[in-house]
């Protein structure tokens, strides 16, 4: 940013490709800068411009506030410190003081990439900032601590803020409370193990949605590194609450009547979508033949690459979207088709076009796909010994598994391994290969069919401890991937 200013008739412009909240802080910092006892650019006779380089970029949002009025103030010589080592960052109101203020963990991050020394935030944003080791951050409430902070005449504290504590655990009362639906339990723990996409199908009240929450108990907890990644999409939305870092994934549910933006993101200048916040976490779809089509062919995408490429007229953007998907759907719009013991009031023109909102290759991206029975009321179910504790053990030892696996990589789970080293990664014993490609071939399913099954196969392996793909892993596979009952509901 450059400041000029020269005696004339009073001017202040911002020019650098401005938005219309950038326009309007020249208002707000006039009226801060005057209300903080300083010399405001409207008291003396100057023409002040402010240039917001590079020129052919646009600038948008309040967060250069305070940057525009500390650059105005060593312009006119009222604070002199050395500018090269220090970045600014925080939305003024009209009395002086700091808001807070998104994307302050992000500039953070940069400024420390940069090399700069010192960052300046609004204090609430303070504990958020601080997340970013090894560099000085100092929290502001109004222009005039920074007035003071920079003439060094009142430094401001760069003390870590407490805050509460966001290392919360589950004790895995929701599934826990499930009774029956044992092999809907199984498929969650292997999703949750290898970061699998899951398709469960069955008919109203047979406790789909409940399941699908109840897989948000089971997830291992986040790594820093992948704390940090969420913590940025989640600054830069202004959805950050009291604990700045929480290493608890993210579960979104949004709406059937959700639009293809509000999905992938979007708006002139593209910002997050529900994937991107659900990024290293749950994306959960109830209903979704529901969905409109565009925003189910919008997954396929980030279900194949964990990012989703959104291109605007005026620039394109890529943002992060690497979710476990888990999504939930009846047989028919009633929900009774193939129901022993229901009955389905839908004509056969109906259960064909609600089958038809849900395309093949959507679901040829979906790793494990189950029917979920409905369970009466008074059935007996077989009691099971083994323990949340004991089950999230399981889990944990399977993904350390898979961390060590991919100690040399970017890989994080077996779900993300791709087709360049799925034979380096999925290593299958004779038997268990040709068990495989038999199913395959029987079904007439695809090559990333094959792939998909691969890698549920070796997540199986890893919930076994076992080094080796096996034959009843390869098994176990097939029975998620290619359940009978589900392909003949889905044609």
């Amino acid at each position: 940013m450059e400041v000029d200013s020269t005696p004339g008739i009073h001017a202040f412009n911002i020019v650098g490709l401005p938005d219309k909240a950038v326009q309007e802080s020249k208002d707000r910092i006039a009226s801060a800068i005057k209300n903080s006892s300083l010399a405001a650019p409207n008291s003396k006779h100057r023409k002040i411009i402010i240039n917001l380089a590079p020129a052919d970029l646009k600038k948008e949002g309040p967060s250069y506030d305070l940057p525009i009025a500390v650059g105005y103030l060593m312009e006119t010589k009222q604070v002199q410190f050395d500018s090269s080592r220090k970045l600014f960052i925080g939305e003024l109101s009209l009395d002086g003081s700091l808001k807070h203020t998104n994307g302050v963990l992000a500039t953070a991050i940069l400024a420390k990439k940069l090399g700069f020394k010192e960052l300046v935030v609004p204090y609430s944003n303070l504990a958020e900032a601080q997340i970013v080791q090894s560099l000085n951050i100092v929290g502001a409430k109004n222009v005039k601590e920074v007035f003071d902070h920079l003439n060094n005449t009142r430094l401001l504290s760069s003390e870590r803020v407490k805050t509460s504590e966001s290392l919360e655990d589950d004790d895995g009362g929701l599934l826990m409370s499930i009774k029956g639906q044992e092999t809907a339990k199984r498929a969650l723990i292997v999703a949750a193990s290898g970061a699998h996409n899951i398709l469960m199908s069955g008919p109203p009240g047979s406790g789909k949605t409940l399941l699908a929450k109840a897989l948000a108990e089971l997830l291992p907890k986040m790594s820093f590194d992948e704390a940090i990644e969420v913590a940025k999409i989640y600054s830069s939305v202004g959805l950050i609450k009291n604990s700045p870092l929480s290493f608890k994934r993210p579960f979104r549910s949004p709406h059937h009547t959700t639009s293809a933006p509000a999905m992938v993101g979007g708006g002139t200048w593209p910002k997050p979508g529900e994937i991107s916040l659900a990024h290293r976490g749950v994306l959960f779809l109830d209903e979704l033949p529901e969905f409109p089509r565009n925003v189910l062919e919008s997954l396929r995408q980030p279900l194949e690459e964990g990012t989703i490429s959104v291109s605007r007229a005026s620039s394109s953007v890529v943002l992060p979207a690497n979710f476990t998907l888990v999504a939930a759907m009846n047989a028919c719009p009633c929900g009774n088709f193939g129901e022993e013991k229901g009955v389905c009031y839908c004509s056969p023109t109906q259960v064909l076009k609600y089958r038809k909102k849900v395309s093949g290759p959507l679901l040829d991206r979906i790793d494990i796909q189950i029917n979920v029975p409905r369970e009466t009321v008074g059935q007996v179910y077989p009691s099971k010994d083994e323990k949340m504790a004991e089950i999230k053990d399981k889990i944990n030892k399977a993904k350390e598994v898979q961390l060590a696996r991919f100690k040399d990589t970017d890989l994080l789970a077996n779900s993300e391994i791709d087709y360049k080293n799925i034979d380096k990664y999925c290593v299958l014993e004779k038997g268990a290969e040709n068990l495989l490609k038999q199913a395959i071939n029987s079904k007439n399913q695809s090559l990333r069919a094959y792939h998909k099954t691969k890698k549920l196969a070796r997540t199986i392996a890893d919930l076994d401890g076992s080094e080796s793909v096996k034959e009843e892993h390869v098994a176990e596979a097939v029975n998620l991937r290619m359940n009978e009952k589900m392909l003949n509901e889905l044609g």
